[in-house]
């Protein structure tokens, strides 16, 4: 934990979740035979990073002792971009190739990536996972609620 890369960070998923509440109002309202809009998810992501921005903001001013505390036993020499790099730009591949290779594999990479470079090892339960969770969401998401995602490119 690094104060001041949280304090940043919390700055600038509110404003991308600003951005993405904004821009999600875009979208049309309805799909074809949908009972749930395509602005739906996107909207309420957005508001979620909104308030969870804000609550990451909140905690870094009312806990700065615990953030001192912290970063002596562990001794942090500097946060890590390198893991926040690989987490952002697989994020942006996966905006990028979601239409493209549709919710299933965009989804099912980005959280084996994810899962890969928050812990290393462990790749099999990283593939159970994130093939599990991918699936479940989008059989549910499309049969249950009766909205769209991108299917298969196939």
């Amino acid at each position: 934990m690094n104060l001041k890369f949280d304090q940043i960070a919390s700055v600038v998923f509110l404003a991308i979740g600003i951005l993405v509440t904004v821009e999600s109002q875009k979208i049309s309202s309805s799909a074809y035979g949908s009972t749930i809009g395509p602005n739906t998810f996107p909207m309420g992501l957005g508001i979620l990073l909104i308030v969870l921005s804000v609550l990451l903001f909140i905690e870094t001013i009312q806990n700065k002792k615990t953030y001192k505390i912290v970063g002596e036993h562990e001794d942090i020499k500097s946060p890590n971009y390198k893991r926040f790099i690989i987490i952002f730009l697989s994020a942006l591949g996966y905006v990028l190739l979601l239409d493209v290779l549709g919710y299933l594999i965009t989804t099912f990479v980005f959280l084996v990536i994810g899962f890969q470079t928050l812990e290393r090892g462990k790749i099999l339960t990283s593939i159970i996972i994130a093939a599990v969770f991918s699936s479940v969401i989008y059989f549910g998401f499309v049969n249950v609620l009766g909205g769209s995602l991108p299917g298969l490119p196939f």
